[in-house]
Formats: C-alpha cells, structure tokens, sequence
C-alpha cells in the first residue's frame, strides 16, 4: 500500500511570498505592533518558545492566499534569532496558531470587524485585537477572545490575558 503524507505536497515558507506588498497607511501600524513585540521581549528574554511577527505573512491554508495581520504572537514555537528568520509564518509548518492577532485600522478599513475576524475565528486564534485611533463614539481598543467558535469583547481596560500573565 501507498503512503501518502500530505505534508510532503504542501509548500515551503522559502517557497511562498512573504509579503502581499501592501504599504502600511500611517506609522501606528509599525509603531504599536513594534512596541509590543518589543515589551514582549524584555519581559520574556529568557524565554525561547514564543515568536512576534510584524506585518508578516500566515499561511494558514494552501488554497488561500496568505493574511497579513500588523502583528501576531504565538506561543510554543521556537524563537529564531539567527540568519534562519522566518520569510513569513506557515501554520502546516509550525503547528502552532498565532495566540493572538493585532490590527490597527487606518482610514482605509480592510475587513478588520469583517473578513479578517471571521479568518482569524476560523484559524482559532483565540484573541484577536483591533486597535481603531479614528473612533470617537466607541472604544479605541477591543480585545476579543475566542469562546466556542466566537470573538467576545473583553471588557476591563486593561485587558488582562491570564492563559500567558501579559495584559
């Protein structure tokens, strides 16, 4: 009989493109996802098992073209600090789906309460966070956490995420 491992078909990180090449619209998308990969960073320094991309490419079906969150973190994957940095993230190669997923909205909204929550739900990130700087009547910040298949809003500002001790 013949063994067939579909992981052997699916392409490699080197193999696919590591940016969809969309310019960010304004600086927070750099600087708030750059800030708390940075915090992250100090308060984990000794630890090897968590990796924050930034405008990075996910993988997360081979039929689908990569989302490009501002940032992401996943835990219980290895950290990679040498000239082997990953090209973009690919969920059949690291096993592990981002813990948690930031978007910063810009004057352009791109599917932020739309499209892109109901991709991140059906990956299983389990919190997904918009940051909006344009609102004015609601909140600014919203933290959603996955529970049976759906984002609820967190209340509570700070948001504290007890499944890692950040908040």
């Amino acid at each position: 009989m013949l063994k067939y491992n579909l992981l052997n078909c699916l392409p490699l990180a080197e193999e696919l493109p590591d940016s969809d090449d969309t310019p960010v619209d304004n600086e927070l998308q750099d600087l708030i996802p750059g800030l708390l990969k940075a915090i992250v960073a100090l308060l984990w320094a000794e630890r090897w098992d968590w990796y924050f991309g930034i405008d990075m490419a996910i993988y997360y079906d081979p039929d689908q073209p990569a989302i490009v969150p501002d940032g992401f973190l996943s835990v219980g994957v290895e950290r990679v600090i040498d000239e082997d940095l990953r090209l973009s993230y690919v969920l059949w190669e690291e096993k592990v789906v981002p813990f948690l997923v930031l978007e910063v909205v810009s004057h352009k909204q791109r599917g932020e309460y739309s499209s892109k929550k109901k991709i991140y739900r059906e990956m299983g990130v389990l919190y997904y966070v918009i940051y909006n700087p344009l609102r004015r009547r609601k909140a600014k910040l919203e933290v959603h956490k996955l529970v049976d298949g759906i984002y609820e809003l967190v209340p509570g500002n700070p948001v504290w995420l007890p499944e890692i001790n950040l908040g």
